[in-house]
This record gives C-alpha cells, structure tokens and sequence, in this order.
C-alpha cells in the first residue's frame, strides 16, 4: 500500500483527493493548519485508520515539511495542493504571494533533501496560470503550452491580482527548480478553473466557504434585487479535480505536463438559470435567460484535448455540480 501525503488537506479540492485516495487503498498524510481542523477533517472521513494528519501552521516557513518528511519514509508520492486565497486581507505580497511561492519552494527543497524516494510531485496551479490578458477574443486559442504574463511586482496590489499573479509564479518557480536541479522526482501541475460542487461530507460546510463555492452560496441566497458580481469563466465539478489530481500522481504520460482542468464555459447566468429550472420556488436573481450562450461565443477558445486524453474520463456537468453543491447548502443550512 503506497503512502501520499497532501498539503493542504482540509481544503475544498485536497479534501476530496484525500477521500478518493483513501477509496483506492492509499495510506494519506496530510497536512492542516491547526488540530481543531485535523479533526474536522479525520470526522468527515469517518476516522479512517488509513489517513493521519500534521500540523503546519504556516507553509511558507522554511523546512515547514523537512520534518514530517524525514519522520514518513514511507512517502512515495507528494500532492501539493494547499495555497492561500482570501478576499479580506490587508496585505496581498505577506497573505498570498509569499506564502504561494514560498511554499512551493519549501516543497520542492524539503522533498529533494529528505525524500529521495518520492518518485512523483504535483503541484496545483490554476487555469488562471494559463491565460491570455484579453479573455474576450475568440480569435485567440488556449491550450496547455499558454502562460499568464502576471509578474510580481504587477500581484502585488491587490488581493485579486495577488491571487491570479501567485498561481503562474509558484507554477514558474516549480518547473525552473526541476529543471535545473533534476531531482529524483517526476513533476505534473494540475490547473483547475472555477470549482463547485458539494464538500466531501454535510459537516465540512462552514460558515466562509471557499472562493468558487461562494460563487454559488450568494446567488443561492440572493433576491430579485441583488446586485451581484458578474462571472465568466471555465468550470470543473471538484470530484473531477480530485480525479485528476490522482491520474497526475499515476500516469506515466501526465510526467512533465500542465493538466488544464475545464468541463465547459459558463456565465452567472448559466447558474441562475439553471437554479430557475431546478428550484422554481426560489426567488433568487434571475437574469436574461438565455444570455449566456452568446457572452460564451465571444470568449477565448480552448483546446486542452491533451489534458482530456491523458485524462481519460469524462467530466461531471455543470448541472450536476451546481445541484448536488446546492442541495447540499440547502439541506445544511436549512
């Protein structure tokens, strides 16, 4: 039975891998922020005997992992998945930026140095890392080989950019270190877009959910009235994130490559109408019905049939994770 270990791992998407690892017979390590959310997480799993946690407090500290590391020389394989986003920050370069790119750095080091048997390493990215600036263009193509131009200096502004700058930085950083340094390990980054879907058990649902499921949660408990922010952008259910994560610690062909993960394009409106259709009863915002399949048509095109090949499964529906994330809200928070 190999062992994985999993920054992050109360996280929406790491949460989810580790309970699927766990289903394929894998003993998970994972990392968390504190005990109280050790234990949140070891509930929701059903206290499964396979999976244990540690307690890193802040990921960006040097040698954050040197000691769990030199402690677990069962480890083979090393998910990082654990990466800062928060709106209500004061300082994006401390809150975000440093702790993204430092605790990449803190990976790759700790692993070449304590871990000589890890044989592979994924990092996830965002598909924000691989972008062109001007989204509305449909003349333009995204595919696997596209980079965000975001710099540092350019992130750190704002907590928005800082989120967007710190995806493609971290990613950069990763690939420059195993090229120059050519460690034993093998490395794959996995770029999700925005992720919805339930959590992997009712009690994880907290009162701050993360970024994308607020997405769904304000316009859930929105009114006819609300003046909402508008989204654009590509989607992927969080069961199939997980998937792919697992598929990127496995696969002999996803060694070395960028796994873009997107089941399809989508506006806010492409969710109000599809809460219009399932929960008639709702007085939510509603919109233009409709609207949305001509926004989409003026978006960029993409193309990652390489990811989709490697990949080899197909994605959940954006109907089917918009209602199993709200039915699960519902029944939460009834």
């Amino acid at each position: 039975m190999s062992t994985v270990f999993v920054s992050g791992a109360t996280g929406f998407i790491a949460s989810h891998t580790v309970q699927q690892l766990l289903d394929q017979g894998y003993k998970v390590i994972g990392s968390v922020r504190s005990e109280s959310k050790g234990q949140s997480l070891s509930q929701a799993l059903k206290n499964n005997s396979n999976f244990s946690y540690v307690i890193i407090p802040d990921i960006s500290t040097p040698g954050a992992f040197d000691a769990v590391l030199k402690q677990h020389p069962e480890i083979t394989g090393f998910l990082h998945i654990a990466s800062p986003f928060r709106m209500n920050i004061s300082d994006p370069e401390r809150d975000t930026l440093i702790p993204a790119i430092e605790g990449t750095k803190n990976v790759l080091k700790s692993i070449q140095t304590n871990a000589p048997q890890i044989s592979r390493v994924v990092i996830t990215s965002s598909d924000c890392a691989a972008r062109e600036n001007d989204d509305k263009n449909p003349n333009i193509t995204l595919d696997e080989s596209v980079w965000s131009k975001a710099t540092y200096d350019s992130s750190k502004v704002h907590p928005v950019l800082a989120y967007l700058g710190s995806k493609p930085l971290a990613e950069k950083l990763a690939w420059d270190f195993v090229k120059r340094e050519n460690p034993n390990y093998e490395l794959v980054t996995v770029l999700p877009s925005y992720t919805f879907g339930p959590q992997i058990d009712d009690s994880l649902i907290s009162p701050v959910l993360n970024q994308s499921s607020q997405v769904l949660e304000q316009i859930v408990y929105s009114n006819p009235d609300s003046e909402l922010q508008h989204h654009v952008g590509s989607f992927i259910d969080v069961r199939d994130a997980a998937r792919a994560h697992i598929v990127a610690l496995t696969s002999k062909q996803a060694v070395g490559r960028r796994l873009i993960l997107s089941s399809s394009r989508f506006t806010s409106q492409s969710i109000y109408d599809i809460l219009a259709d399932k929960y008639p009863n709702l007085n939510t915002f509603k919109g233009e019905k409709g609207t949305d399949v001509e926004e989409i048509k003026q978006l960029q095109q993409l193309n990652y049939s390489t990811t989709k090949e490697i990949l080899g499964f197909e994605y959940v529906p954006l109907k089917k994770s918009v209602v199993d994330c709200v039915d699960q809200l519902q029944r939460v928070r009834a």
